[in-house]
This record gives C-alpha cells, structure tokens and sequence, in this order.
C-alpha cells in the first residue's frame, strides 16, 4: 500500500493497493487469490486489471475471478422484502473500471477503421453467440456479462513496450529519457485520467472513507474471511459505524469536558453563571457528535452521549458546590478566628458581653458577605457554620442573664429575640435561593431535552 497527497485535490490522500500478482504460483492458491480480487473491490473507487497483450478469449478467461464475486461478497446481512439478490446491488458500491493492456503490439482497429482503446474493450467484451451447446456458449460469456452488470463505468488504456532489447532488465533504474517515448506518453495520459477521474470512495449514505474507516474496512473484511464467513458490506458499514459513533461520544464529551475546565473559574459566583458555560459547552459538543458520526442505529449513541453529557453536567455542579463551600469555610475560619480566641479569653463572659458578642457576629458576617466570588453555597456554609458556634452563643448569653441586673433582664431578651429574628429571615432567604437554583437547574433541563429532541430529530432525518 502507497500512500501520497493527491496531486490535483487539494486535502485528499491518493492510496495505491497492490495485489501483488494474481495467478502467480509463487504467492498461494487460487483461492487466495479470488479473496484477494474480492478485497480489491471491496476496498477500491478504482479498480486497475491489467494484463500483458490483446484482449483475447484468453485473457478474458484469466478475468475469471469477476464471476466468483457473487459466491465471496454479500451487500445485505439478509434479503430485504423484496427479495433483491446481491449481485443487483453490487453496481452501488462497486468500483470503477480500468483495464491496462502491457506490451500492447497490435493496431487499434476494426473493420479497417482506427478506434480508441475504449471502443476496443467495448467490442472485445461482446457476447458470443455461438451456434453450439448453449450452456457452453453461456459459460464463454460470464466474464462479459458479470463485467458489464458490476462495472457501468469501464476504462481501456494500452501500453507498448516501456523498452526493448536488455534494457527490460534495468527498468528500475532506467530515467524517462531512457524509455520509448510512446510509453511515456501513454503512462502520462493514463495518469492524468485516474488523478482527475478517480473518485473518493464511499459507503452507503454518502460517507467518505478516510485512513481510519480504510483501516476499519480491511480489519472487519480480513477477520470475516478468515472466520470462514462471507464479507458483508452491509455489516461492515455497521461495524465501522459503531466504532465511530463510540468515538464520536469520547470526542464531544471530551470537548465539554476541556471547555467547562477551561472557561469556568469556580467557585462561580451564581449558578446562572455556570449554566451559561454550560450551554456554550454542550452546543458545541453536541455538534462535534453530529458532525462525526453516521448510521446510529435507533439512536444507541446519541442516547450515550446525552446521559455521559448530563453526568458531566453534575459532576460541575458538584465541583461548584464543593469549591464554593472550601472558599467559604476558609474565609469565615480567616474571618472569624480572631474573634474566636476573644471568645475563648473571655472578653464577652461579663455583664452586657451578649450584645457585644451579637454586635461582633454581625460585623463579621457583612466582611463575609462583602467577600467577592464565594459561589452558590455562601449562605448555607455560612449559616452551618453558625450554627456550630451555637453552644458558644448561648453560653456567652447565658453568663450575661446571671451577671446582668434584674432591670436589665428585658434588655437582654429584647436582644435574643431580635438575634433570633434576624436568623430567621437569613434562613428564609437561604431558603429562597436554594428554590430559584433549582428552578434555573430545571429549566436548563428542559432547554438541554429540546436541544437533544432537536438533534435527535435531525439525526433520524439524516438517516
């Protein structure tokens, strides 16, 4: 196998495969080499048959591989309802075909007249119609006949003698000059013709085969026949779909995934805001999906990919919240650890040391609140961590009660309760928060399920 950048089209690779001979007794059996023939149109756009001379009855005779294709390639896994045979398919996906004539003597003619090497392949491939035995005559035209139903398109090119005499054993190191100018000229024109002429191979639904899907082919086609079983071209376009759509799936999520880490800095401040990387990420992943992968069966992957999607979606959501509540716990502890080893010399264990202590507390929760990019857990990290310090408030309040006069006593009461006042409304606007969260959750949901039933839609148009 050669591969090379395509001469006129510019981001197409021209591959060259080789049979390395068929017919030789060196290289294997004849079965080998009807398996051979059978992978080369398998996995060609172009099919080159050349042999040495004229077209004759023998060397149409040679050609008998041809009428082997149908017992060694299947289109279908099974016959569709109407029952169309195999063969009547092969035309769809078969390759071109040229047949080159080596060391090619003789005058292009008929009845006198000049004609070209393509007139001369048409009229070499007429039907016999013998007077004798008509099975006879029908087994002399099956070449013909199995070259004219697979092959529409038929190219003829011929070759004189590249040189003559001893210098045919030194062709491999002998330059353009050195050959017979007729030669070169034909291997010109020939050239020419499958650079312009060949076509990118394609699977059923217009899918163009690129390295990877070329190396699929083979793999999926070579293990078949090597398993005794019949290459299927319907099985191994399904083969090499599920093995793209797989990677399809790894592909787009791998680009969310790098989007997100890329463009998200957490903890982010709103969950709206994680929710707008969100959307951005998956439209673009979807996309990449969509753009690399063909024939979904029933939406196997599509389906893969959407719940792959949505685990990546939690896993960011998580990653918010468990870094919103590191920054908060680290800011309040840096906030509030000054006045806790104040609580603990006992600067606030006297008479009105309550008020102060609640005074403190509420000083230090506006330095916290005025903290930028504390993320979606803020409040709730805030009010836990308050509510550890419980013990130390009701200790601090209850040293106040016993220390303070008992005119005071309504003072310090009027003060619990405003404390115990102010708690609540912090808990219900927590409260409220945590209920537009997951109304913002719920409604990227929905917009992600329209996005996919969209795709899904599409997908199915597509076929």
């Amino acid at each position: 196998m050669w591969c090379f950048p395509h001469p006129q089209k510019t981001g197409h690779t021209l591959v060259l495969l080789d049979t390395e001979g068929l017919g030789d007794v060196e290289k294997g059996d004849n079965q080998n080499d009807c398996w051979i023939f059978a992978l080369a149109i398998l996995l060609s756009s172009t099919f080159v048959y050349n042999s040495m001379g004229p077209i004759n009855q023998l060397a149409i005779d040679q050609l008998h591989y041809v009428t082997e294709l149908t017992d060694r390639i299947r289109s279908r896994s099974s016959p569709d309802q109407d029952e169309v045979e195999d063969s009547d398919e092969f035309v769809r996906f078969f390759p071109d075909f040229v047949w080159v004539l080596r060391d090619f003597s003789l005058e292009l003619k008929l009845n006198g007249e000049p004609i070209s090497a393509d007139e001369y392949l048409e009229n070499s491939l007429k039907l016999k119609q013998g007077t004798g035995q008509r099975d006879k005559v029908k087994e002399l035209n099956l070449p013909q006949l199995c070259i004219h139903k697979f092959f529409p398109k038929k190219k003829c090119f011929v070759f004189e003698r590249p040189v003559h005499g001893r210098k045919v054993g030194q062709m491999e190191s002998l330059q353009d000059q050195d050959l017979d100018s007729d030669f070169v000229e034909q291997v010109a024109e020939f050239c020419s013709y499958l650079f312009s002429s060949s076509k990118v191979k394609m699977l059923s639904g217009c899918i163009k085969v690129n390295g990877p899907r070329l190396k699929s082919l083979v793999v999926t086609y070579v293990n078949t026949i090597c398993s005794g079983s019949l290459p299927c071209i319907e099985n191994a376009v399904l083969a090499l779909s599920q093995t793209e759509n797989a990677a399809a799936v790894q592909k787009a999520i791998a680009h969310y995934d790098q989007q997100m880490n890329q463009k998200l800095q957490l903890p982010t401040e709103t969950l709206q805001e994680l929710l707008n990387v969100h959307r951005a990420s998956e439209k673009e992943a979807i996309k990449i999906f969509m753009e690399n992968s063909f024939k979904d069966v029933n939406q196997v992957f599509l389906t893969q990919f959407v719940t792959e999607l949505e685990t990546k979606q939690e896993e960011f959501l998580k990653k918010n919240e468990q870094a919103s509540s590191d920054r908060c716990l680290a800011l309040l502890q840096d906030i509030f650890n000054p006045f806790e080893e104040d609580v603990k010399q006992g600067i606030y264990y006297k008479p009105g040391g309550y008020h102060l202590y609640v005074q403190k507390t509420r000083e230090l929760k506006k330095k916290y609140y005025d903290e930028p990019r504390k993320g979606v857990q803020a409040e709730e990290v805030l009010q836990k961590f308050l509510q550890s310090k419980d013990d130390v408030t009701d200790t601090v309040l209850q040293t106040d009660q016993e220390l303070t006069e008992k005119e005071k006593d309504s003072e310090v009461e009027a003060q619990v309760e405003y404390v115990k006042a102010e708690a609540a409304k912090t808990i219900a606007k927590m409260q409220q928060e945590m209920q537009q969260q997951i109304e913002q959750l719920l409604k990227q949901k929905e917009k992600s399920h329209e996005e996919h039933m969209k795709q899904l839609t599409e997908m199915m148009e597509k076929g």
